[in-house]
């Protein structure tokens, strides 16, 4: 059978190759590995430069998307054959159709460690960016699965230190925080960028002193603490810790006066292990610019006793393991 697909493929007309792109998806894992072993990803991806049938091209993205799902030495093949320049050639197009099933499999091959150079000499990263920061103005969108495969494929691109300069010269810095500015904060789209802003910056000084400079950029990591995902939190914690151990009594300034603490310590009670560890280790280093800041109101010496009274609470929790109602409480009172 496999070989009468790729013969079809190979030398069938339109329909024949499009009835047999169709048909991969309903292969099992054994059948898709002698389709590629026997030449099947050559001419789908063929099938990807048929600028005026759309129906063609679309029938060869999820032949190949289905291909490449769950096989490393696949998704290289899709590569290595030639789909990354076809992929980037019907984004550009931008047919909404296309566009999220070519994302979609650009996504999957992102994620092979080995296809990551092919994918930025490409040229890809640099669209990819130029894309999102068009598409995120009002009037001229695209969809939000689209918007988060893309920030998704750039996450995955991320995890190779080598990649991230290129991103932070493709103005991804920008483009993120404009991503974080305009979504909802507890939206997935803003739980990836946040992913995608702390793996920049955890690897790279420039990009971190971009973020620190951004007032707009603290405060919207600020309202994440507050308002995002559980895991959003988390990356927004250690951007915020990072920008603070960067220049400390720069920062933290702008950390306290952007409202940090009731998030922060509503985080180092109800979030997991690793956010109310982080919480906790960027809550102290706040708290000691606390107690050295200047500040004659009522109200800010009662907040700065209230937060103390707190952090003695949590940290005696701690070592006590004893119920953390009494925190939830002091925290309402901060909040007031």
């Amino acid at each position: 059978m496999e070989v009468a697909m790729v013969e079809a493929l190979k030398y069938g007309g339109r329909q024949d190759q499009i009835a047999v792109a169709t048909e991969i998806g309903k292969l099992d894992t054994k059948q898709r590995r002698k389709l590629v072993e026997r030449g099947a990803v050559p001419p789908l991806v063929s099938m990807l430069l048929a600028v005026n049938d759309s129906k063609c091209v679309e029938a060869g993205l999820s032949a190949l998307l289905n291909l490449a799902c769950g096989s490393e030495r696949n998704k290289f093949c899709v590569a290595k054959s030639g789909a990354i320049p076809a992929l980037l050639k019907i984004i550009q197009w931008q047919d909404e159709a296309l566009l999220e099933h070519a994302i979609g499999v650009l996504l999957i091959l992102s994620s092979c460690s080995e296809n990551k150079p092919i994918i930025v000499s490409s040229g890809m990263v640099q669209f990819l960016f130029q894309l999102l920061i068009s598409k995120l103005s009002v009037g001229n969108r695209i969809s939000d699965q689209v918007k988060l495969d893309i920030m998704c494929t750039l996450l995955n691109l991320s995890t190779s230190p080598e990649i991230v300069p290129l991103i932070v010269d493709s103005g991804g810095v920008m483009v993120l925080e404009h991503a974080i500015h305009v979504s909802e904060k507890s939206s997935k789209l803003v739980e990836k960028a946040m992913a995608l802003l702390e793996s920049i910056v955890s690897a790279s000084g420039g990009a971190l002193q971009k973020v620190s400079e951004s007032q707009a950029m603290i405060r919207a990591l600020v309202e994440a603490v507050e308002e995002g995902t559980r895991v959003c939190k988390e990356h927004a914690v250690v951007i915020l810790m990072l920008i603070c151990k960067s220049c400390t009594e720069r920062y933290k300034g702008v950390i306290l006066r952007e409202g940090a603490v009731p998030g922060l310590l509503q985080l180092s009670v109800d979030g997991t292990k690793h956010g109310r560890d982080k919480a906790k280790e960027l809550l102290r280093l706040l708290r000691d610019s606390h107690n050295h800041k200047g500040g004659n109101s009522r109200s800010h010496h009662s907040k700065k006793v209230l937060l103390e009274q707190v952090m003695d609470q949590i940290e005696y929790e701690e070592r006590s393991g004893s119920s953390i109602q009494m925190v939830k409480e002091m925290l309402a009172r901060l909040k007031t």
